[in-house]
């Protein structure tokens, strides 16, 4: 069975509508982390790009 990526409970998914979540608790949970942003989707390195964005959104230069 399944489980829930929320809270780690057993999903069983011919009896619950939430698939792939255990309640309607856990899936509004995992909406909220989306919106409050704190999962991200990562974005591939550019080849030859060391340099991190600073708080500007410019990159620092590697040194």
């Amino acid at each position: 069975m399944p489980r829930c990526p929320v809270c780690d409970a057993t999903v069983d998914v011919e009896r619950t509508p939430t698939v792939p979540f255990c309640s309607d608790r856990c899936r509004l949970v995992d909406l909220g982390r989306w919106l409050n942003e704190s999962y991200a989707v990562p974005q591939p390195r550019r080849p030859g790009s060391d340099a991190s964005p600073n708080a500007d959104g410019e990159a620092d230069e590697a040194e």
